[in-house]
């Protein structure tokens, strides 16, 4: 989530971080050539000290590639599948378990090794799958493996736990071609946990740390996601958001990041916060590698009913809609109220943006305000309560069926009796909340939902959209990421521009806007439900202008 309380939301009650956007056991994976270097778990790593610059790592000969770069790679006989699994591994163990100690990957697939030889073997059989096929990939520790690896939240809760079934997700990127490497770090239970919580702080994995200046945020709730891609311990990965969770992280690692309309990605397996609000996408350092990504994971899903709402809307190849002259004769509206003007660094940036734009020939409409605004925080908030308590106690039945603590009231009582290895630094106060809820049959929750949904969609972002003719709406997705805090939790350090689409259920794809204090800041396009193919568009022309995304360099602090 991005450094700051949502405009949206009541800030005496709870930060935006907790929307993104589970027997004690460090979860280290079995011993094999594979096998990372154990995490300290709850014990606290010492933050860096402010002094400035650290030693910045090594050279590293796959930074900053991209998918296409390691397709020509293997086509050239440079690298195997297996060779860039290996070249990912040695990196993951040189910078995320030493060095910077970024703590973005919380354990590797042992099989990757023997999937990648698998997947070389069909290559020089002459089958390809397609542009990921023999690609290392990064996933969330919230999306289900049916492999050697956990799926824990990062939770210690549950440590151990052995889904029974691939996700949707999972199984998509495995028919797709792509070698799971790893699991990420993230917020734990991604962010809705604690009012308090340090985003990119998981029980089982410690605090994240973002490549760019290591005291500073990752964001959250796919931390891990964030700085693993930002540092190229892989190409892509795939994050999930519920209100800011891919976005935020993106924004905040120099990414691109897509929140697809719910229900174009299955979310069949993925541990939940909301049925409403959630989903899976890709997270990358170009539009074109993000595209690549969405297209292996969309598609319908029996076993998601929101699913069925695409069919007929999906693209087989989000690739197609790349274009360097996308903003040409674009109508793009500004979302200034409640989602600029908190920061005068971010609003020059956003300035310099718009120039671009229109210097691509975009018509830019400024302002064009969401005339809802600040209106439906506090109902996305009640609808996150009653949602995550009913979808919780139904996954933690479907897909953790050995794990101790069988439903949120367990898991409350677990996290009491593991305090000092789960609450060293925040409590459970979203726990607490969401299992004083009732039914989804409860009237109060019926009520927020429909109007927190037509506040955000229908009178929102639609009739802002109808009114002025646009394409697309855009916003700084947040402003530069504020400093991690153990003490206090994640700082109020201004505006961001995720809720909108979040709720509404409408895509989102933030891409890097530029710097400020070596620090990234993205640029957020924001359109109605089902327009990937536009918001991509759009996103590409402005990347493909600009090319703003640079390597991060490992600062001690931002200066």
């Amino acid at each position: 989530m991005p450094a700051d309380r949502e405009p949206d939301a009541t800030p005496a009650r709870f930060s935006r971080r907790a929307f993104m956007g589970a027997a004690i056991a460090t979860g280290a994976v079995a011993a094999t050539e594979l096998a990372l270097p154990s995490i300290a778990g709850a014990t606290p790593r010492a933050l860096p000290d402010g002094g400035g610059c650290v030693a910045p790592p090594t050279a590293f000969a796959l930074d900053e590639a991209t998918v296409a770069d390691l397709q020509r790679m293997i086509a050239s006989g440079q690298h195997t599948s297996r060779s860039l699994c290996e070249a990912y591994v040695a990196r993951i163990n040189e910078i995320d378990r030493a060095g910077p100690t970024l703590r973005a990957v919380l354990e590797l697939n042992p099989d990757a090794l023997s999937i990648a030889d698998t997947l070389d073997g069909e290559r020089r059989a002459g089958k390809s799958r397609g542009p990921l096929h023999g690609i290392p990939v990064l996933i969330k520790d919230n999306i289900a493996t049916a492999d050697a690896m956990q799926t824990t939240a990062g939770s210690l809760a549950l440590a151990g736990v052995k889904p029974p079934r691939d996700s949707a997700v999972a199984k998509k990127l495995r028919e797709a071609g792509a070698v799971i490497l790893g699991k990420t770090n993230l917020s734990e239970w991604a962010n809705f946990r604690s009012l308090h919580s340090s985003s990119g702080w998981s029980g089982r994995g410690g605090q994240t740390l973002n490549p760019y200046a290591l005291d500073r945020t990752p964001s959250g709730s796919s931390s891990g996601s964030g700085s693993a891609i930002a540092a190229s311990l892989a190409a892509v990965a795939i994050g999930t958001e519920t209100d800011g969770s891919i976005t935020s992280p993106a924004a905040a690692a120099g990414l691109v990041g897509i929140k697809p309309t719910v229900g174009l990605v299955s979310r069949s397996g993925i541990v939940p916060i909301s049925h409403t609000q959630d989903t899976a996408g890709p997270m990358a350092r170009t539009v074109t590698d993000a595209a690549i990504l969405l297209s292996a994971v969309a598609g319908t899903d029996p076993t998601d009913a929101a699913t069925a709402r695409a069919s007929g809307k999906i693209a087989p190849d989000y690739t197609k809609f790349l274009d360097a002259n996308g903003l040409k004769g674009a109508r793009i509206g500004v979302a200034r109220k409640r989602y600029a003007g908190y920061h005068d660094a971010t609003d020059d940036l956003l300035k310099e943006a718009l120039g671009v734009m229109r210097a691509q020939g975009a018509t830019i409409v400024d302002p064009a305000d969401l005339a809802t605004a600040g209106k439906f925080g506090d109902d996305e908030f009640e609808v996150l309560l009653y949602e995550f308590k009913a979808d919780l106690n139904a996954y933690l039945a479907q897909w953790a069926p050995n794990v101790q603590a069988k439903t949120l009231a367990e898991l409350i009582e677990w996290n009491k009796s593991h305090a000092s290895e789960e609450m060293p630094f925040f409590k459970q106060e979203i726990f607490e909340m969401a299992q004083k809820k009732g039914a989804l049959s409860a009237a109060k929750y019926k009520a927020a939902a429909a109007k927190a949904k037509r506040q955000a969609g229908a009178e929102g972002i639609d009739a802002t959209m109808k009114k002025h003719r646009l394409d697309a709406l855009v916003a700084p997705t947040q402003g530069p990421a504020g400093l991690i805090d153990l003490v206090y939790g994640d700082p109020n350090v201004g505006g961001s521009f995720t809720t909108p689409a979040a709720v509404a259920g409408y895509p989102h794809v933030t891409v890097p806007m530029g710097f400020y204090m070596g620090l990234p800041v993205g640029v957020s396009f924001v359109g109605g439900a089902w327009s990937e193919p536009t918001l991509i568009r759009l996103a590409y022309a402005y990347e493909q202008a600009t090319k703003h995304r640079a390597a991060p360099k490992f600062m001690g602090s931002a200066k």
